[in-house]
């Protein structure tokens, strides 16, 4: 097969893409300073260019290629994540903190994180840790939400009754994109989410008793994540050792075996280095930048630059495998984690904020990339043409860094407008209010008491079902029938493949595929309907906001 993939390079496609960066870059830091919340834009994207297609142009004609359409969506959440989740919120914690003059070393940090974070995933995607096999729930939903529209058959029958249903689900506050994911993800990874979800829902409810004041969903993400990157280290060396096996007995025998993987282990491994040793660069810079040498002892400086890089790979990780099994990414919450073991290290205030917005700038450009790659497997045929699709994650990674580029410059001409306006991202004050508050040792305590549960969890489910890592993310995440909706659709999806085999398991994929685009839709136009009406109270959220930090 010698198809030839559509270049990101190409003026119209490139014209195109720049336009939906600006316009995700904008969604993106409308909805997360007026709502305190994101969104992933790639279906928007998919449908800007299918509508564009429709012009009756010859200029617009090559749109009409799903893998164009993939290109155009790319961008666009790449666009929406880097400029809000991955620069936006972190140059406002330490703008919120009072130390205006950290922003911009800050949005270096953020900026180069979010450039280096995307492409660790795009050089470790499909390997044994991170395979293309895997969920990656919203990456399928805009595959399919674009194949439905190409083929015109009765997937794509299926895929709209499950729009309608996502979008009827959220106008009854039924989180109908988790019901999807349930539909979709590592069912023992989801189990271990939903009861997660259903404990940090109802525990407040019935015992009165708030989770996060004893540092109960922190704790068990420490414990999980500290087994998980154990069992990561213990994989990549058993796995090398029998690449080097499968190597030399191809030496002997002539016989090539056909990869499971279309990236090496040993690879993976050289590119988390990589990665590793970019972290530390940019930790040197900002630490430069900031004036941290002057704050801080010799011995403290060298460790502080080493701890703000091994959270930011940590916590890339540990979003990684969130999102890839459960379609959610508790990026916040893992950046808070790392807070409060900076603080538990003693680092002063300052060098505090530019950890956690360095922390938090990191991840979501990770799984975001992830998603993108997943649709862009799905439409290239799933992986059958190795070289195809190999050009295609290339592209796809051209698009997303031009799309990056956009991110950080539409930050950089706006974040000064919303700023002024006290208009920052609400999770900046929790940070601050955190930073301020101070913690002690009854804190470490708690964390320590409730790793133990955490890395028994996931050392019990294996680095293959995740469980700890997941139950964790779902006690970090508050979203109302969330847990009950995950175990409804587990349930649904165990009787309808014990019933109809592998065919209702694919149809469960469209299905599913169709409620979390539904929900995405729907999600997106009534959070910029509810933007307009939140507008009118923008002064008393400035005033929540300061108050919290002077509080």
């Amino acid at each position: 097969m010698n198809k030839k993939h559509p270049s990101a390079w190409d003026p119209a496609i490139m014209l195109l893409n720049i336009l939906v960066s600006v316009i995700g870059s904008i969604i993106g830091l409308e909805l997360i300073a007026r709502l305190g919340i994101s969104t992933n834009t790639s279906i928007i994207g998919a449908l800007f260019a299918i509508i564009i297609a429709r012009i009756p142009l010859k200029i617009f004609q090559k749109y009409k290629d799903i893998n164009t359409q993939n290109l155009v969506q790319t961008a666009m959440s790449g666009a929406t994540f880097a400029a809000s989740n991955g620069i936006f919120l972190s140059i406002g914690i330490p703008y919120l903190l009072g130390r205006h003059d950290l922003v911009i070393p800050m949005m270096v940090g953020a900026s180069l994180a979010v450039i280096i974070d995307a492409t660790i995933l795009y050089k470790v995607f499909d390997t044994e840790m991170f395979p293309a096999k895997e969920a990656w729930a919203p990456g399928i939903a805009a595959a399919e939400a674009m194949l439905a529209v190409a083929e015109k058959g009765k997937n794509s029958v299926i895929l709209m009754i499950g729009m309608v249903g996502g979008i009827v689900g959220k106008i009854f506050g039924i989180p109908t994109d988790i019901l999807g994911v349930g539909w979709i993800g590592n069912m023992w990874a989801l189990g271990a989410f939903g009861v997660g979800l259903l404990i940090s829902e109802y525990t407040p409810k019935f015992f009165n008793i708030k989770l996060g004041d004893y540092y109960v969903p922190h704790g068990v993400m420490i414990g999980a994540g500290f087994v998980a990157l154990i069992q990561m280290i213990l994989i990549l060396q058993k796995k090398s050792k029998k690449e080097k096996e499968a190597a030399a007995a191809e030496a002997a025998t002539g016989k090539v075996e056909k990869k499971e993987f279309t990236r090496s282990l040993k690879s993976m491994k050289f590119s988390l280095a990589e990665g590793f040793g970019a972290y530390i660069l940019v930790s040197i810079v900002m630490a430069i930048m900031c004036g941290f040498s002057a704050d801080m002892s010799a011995g403290m400086f060298v460790w502080w630059i080493i701890f703000a890089a091994l959270s930011a790979i940590i916590s890339e990780l540990i979003v990684g495998i969130s999102a890839m099994h459960s379609g959610w990414f508790p990026a916040f919450a893992t950046a808070f984690i790392f807070l409060i073991l900076g603080m538990l290290f003693g680092f002063p205030p300052a060098q505090l904020a530019i950890l956690v917005g360095f922390t938090s700038a990191t991840g979501p450009a990770f799984a975001d990339m992830a998603y993108d790659l997943k649709s862009g497997y799905i439409v290239r045929g799933n992986g059958e043409d190795v070289p195809f699709e190999m050009e295609g994650r290339r592209q796809q990674y051209i698009a997303k860094m031009v799309s990056a580029v956009i991110a950080i410059l539409v930050v950089l001409f706006t974040y000064k407008a919303y700023f002024e306006k006290g208009m920052l991202a609400p999770v900046d004050a929790v940070y601050v209010a955190t930073i301020d508050a101070g913690t002690n040792m009854a804190v470490a305590k708690n964390l320590i008491i409730w790793a133990i549960p955490g890395a028994l969890l996931q050392a019990i489910g294996g680095s293959g079902r995740q469980l700890g890592v997941l139950f964790a993310t779902g006690l970090l995440i508050a979203s109302p029938m969330a847990g009950i909706t995950v175990l409804v659709g587990l349930l649904i999806r165990y009787i309808v493949v014990k019933k109809y085999g592998d065919l209702g398991q694919s149809k469960l994929y469209i299905l599913g595929a169709g409620f979390i685009t539904g929900a995405a839709l729907y999600s997106f136009f009534s959070s910029t309907l509810e933007r307009n009406l939140i507008n009118k109270n923008i002064y008393y959220r400035r005033n929540l906001l300061w108050n919290i930090r002077l509080a």
